[in-house]
């Protein structure tokens, strides 16, 4: 019986993986209002996005003077609950504060 060459293609198709994309990444925006308070929104950053003291107040006021400041970049699930969260958080204290989430 003849030794079985190690150079010799088995004939099983394989394929690299190397192709593999990364998770699509989405930013969670929190856009302006007339209604919810500096504060609040300042405590909003900390408590949801883990953002120290000072970093959340620079995004308050960077909301404040342009419209809306991107809160962070998180895969889908992330961004959506995070968003979530933070609605519900500005819902519970009677404010209309509105987050979004947009491809990155």
């Amino acid at each position: 019986m003849p030794q079985p060459n190690s150079n010799q293609s088995t004939g099983a198709a394989t394929k690299d993986r190397t192709g593999i994309d990364e998770p699509r990444q989405y930013k969670v925006v929190v856009h302006n209002d007339d209604f919810t308070t500096i504060e609040f929104v300042a405590d909003m950053f900390v408590r949801v996005f883990s953002k120290p003291a000072d970093e959340a107040m620079a995004l308050t006021m960077k909301i404040h003077r342009e419209g809306k400041a991107v809160a962070g970049v998180f895969s889908y699930d992330v961004a959506m609950t995070k968003a979530h969260q933070a609605m519900a958080l500005a819902r519970d204290s009677g404010y209309p504060l509105r987050l979004t989430c947009e491809p990155d």
